[in-house]
């Protein structure tokens, strides 16, 4: 998997958020295309077609990289690596277990590992699962159905819901991603 690209542009000044300028190739976004999903707030992890496990890792210039890594990606901003980490070296390797074990159906593709020990729980789940990415609650899938698509108005957007965020999925594969937290208090 790809790193997602945040709809607007990094302020370089403080990378934590993001300017009003979009991320060129993103603005497919602003143009009504693509659908919205909700950003699950857990760590991503995938299935393969020959039934291994992984998790996504990124790794920063100058650190050893794990024993098994495939690189997806470089990040040509940051120089760090993407890619992915066997899941079974991982920390999450007894938690992932649970959440298949939790899951009622998993076939390869991309998942978010969600649960009370991953990233403080924000959702509240009561056990580890895995949440297919691109789906979410038909309330939920209403809900973004009426996101706004400019700047002002998706910032009101998701500071008003308890989402981490939302991202695009466009017919031909591309993506976009942004977060409540993106944008400049």
């Amino acid at each position: 998997m790809r790193k997602i690209p945040t709809l607007y542009v990094r302020n370089p000044e403080d990378m934590r958020h993001v300017l009003r300028d979009v991320t060129p190739g993103c603005e497919w976004v602003l143009a009504g295309e693509g659908e919205p999903t909700r950003k699950w707030d857990g760590t991503c992890v995938m299935l393969d077609d020959a039934g291994a496990w992984w998790a996504r890792r990124e790794v920063k210039p100058g650190k050893n990289i794990p024993d098994g890594y495939k690189v997806v990606q470089r990040d040509e901003t940051t120089e760090k690596l993407v890619g992915w980490e066997p899941m079974a070296q991982t920390a999450f390797a007894r938690i992932h277990a649970e959440a298949v074990a939790n899951t009622p159906t998993v076939t390869p593709g991309t998942y978010e590992l969600l649960g009370p020990k991953i990233n403080r729980n924000p959702d509240g789940f009561d056990a580890h699962l895995l949440m297919p990415h691109g789906w979410a609650p038909l309330s939920v899938r209403q809900d973004y159905a009426t996101a706004p698509r400019d700047f002002d108005g998706l910032r009101d957007w998701l500071r008003a819901r308890p989402y981490e965020g939302v991202v695009w999925h466009h017919p031909d594969g591309r993506r976009a991603k942004l977060k409540a937290r993106d944008f400049p208090a």
